[in-house]
């Protein structure tokens, strides 16, 4: 049995892979091999900009398995993106050493300014590459499985469940600003220098980092789709459209929306840990509401539902989101805005589902 069987019927999803394994290849070439003087050299700039919307993209796939699929609309999965944000910053931050502004091998910069005399034990194991990684998957993944836990057990759903993830997400970002926490307060986590011994502002390692969130994006498109075209992917989308019946016929409904949820949430940490050595920074804000509401708009924009319509609608929205905020930063809300209500009201199935959307109307 061909092992790929999975993509069989899945054209979108074949064409997206073969753009994307194109990128990985020629825009590093193009930055690193060709001269800056050529019309086809690529900035460094934006490749730091490209890998960020990777990140973004793996994120928005996290969030239409669980919507898409298992009609969870989750307003909280930039909470889970902020944890494993969270995690690297802080194994970036151990890495750099006495070259801190106050000089402190052991210390980071705010801790030193906060008078700390040794680093909190949550710190511990973060100067390890390794365990940094585990953490960056075990931490968002531990928190979605006890917060699925009890509000799946309880059977909270539709708009209740949104807005307890909502509220999830808020509270982790009031906890983080506060100083006493250990992530830096309001200011949160940066002036990072090297990753593995490599020094961030080297355009090798920028263009290894755009490499491995495409690479991450590849494999956490491939994971959902091959969820979602198993048994158990057939059985989630059996509980978007019909909870109560699909636990009558005795599914175990809460199993399933537990691991998928979990599962979402883990592919959004390594999104949030691969997003913040290329932006530099972590902070309170990335655990914003705002955020994570954004991102289902993402998610609306490109085709619920779909995995490959996520990745179209994070590109589509980030790129006029750099382009409007610059050229007209006081119309980008309204432009982001008015582009998810057009699209809701003349392609309700997003930019993918646009000619099966004519095709019915005709």
């Amino acid at each position: 049995m061909n092992r790929l069987a999975f993509l069989q019927d899945d054209r979108g999803g074949k064409i997206f892979l073969i753009i994307l394994a194109l990128a990985t290849v020629t825009i590093p070439m193009f930055n690193l091999l060709v001269p800056e003087t050529s019309v086809f050299h690529i900035s460094i700039y934006t490749v730091t900009l490209l890998g960020k919307y990777l990140t973004y993209a793996l994120l928005a796939v996290a969030a239409d398995l669980v919507w898409g699929y298992l009609g969870i609309l989750s307003l909280g999965h930039g909470a889970f993106f902020a944890l494993g944000g969270y995690a690297m910053g802080m194994y970036l931050m151990l890495q750099i050493g006495d070259r801190g502004v106050y000089g402190n091998s052991e210390l980071p910069d705010f801790m030193v300014f906060l008078n700390l005399q040794e680093l909190p034990w949550f710190w511990g194991g973060f100067d390890q590459f390794w365990f940094a990684i585990i953490m960056v998957v075990a931490v968002p993944g531990l928190l979605a499985y006890v917060f699925g836990y009890l509000a799946f057990r309880s059977r909270v759903t539709g708009v209740y469940l949104s807005i307890i993830t909502q509220a999830l997400t808020y509270a982790l970002m009031l906890a983080f600003f506060r100083n006493e926490m250990g992530f830096g307060g309001a200011n949160g986590l940066t002036d990072f220098k090297d990753i593995l011994g490599f020094s961030l502002q080297s355009d090798v390692t920028r263009n290894a980092l755009f490499i491995a969130s495409a690479v991450a994006l590849a494999l956490g498109y491939l994971s959902c789709r091959y969820i979602v075209s198993s048994r158990l992917g057939l059985l989630c989308v059996a509980i978007r459209d019909a909870e109560t019946r699909t636990r009558f016929i005795g599914y175990k409904v809460e199993n399933a929306k537990l691991w998928i949820f979990t599962f979402s949430a883990m592919l959004a940490g390594i999104a949030g840990a691969l997003y913040v050595p290329q932006v530099g920074i972590i902070n309170p804000n990335e655990f914003s509401p705002l955020n994570s509401i954004e991102l289902i708009i993402w998610v609306a924009i490109g085709g619920r539902a779909t995995l490959y319509g996520a990745v179209i609608g994070a590109l589509l929205v980030n790129y006029s989101k750099t382009y409007f905020t610059a050229a007209l930063p006081e119309v980008w809300l309204f432009a982001l805005g008015a582009l998810f209500v057009l699209v809701t009201l003349y392609l309700p199935k997003g930019i993918t589902g646009m000619k099966k959307y004519k095709a019915a109307k005709a």
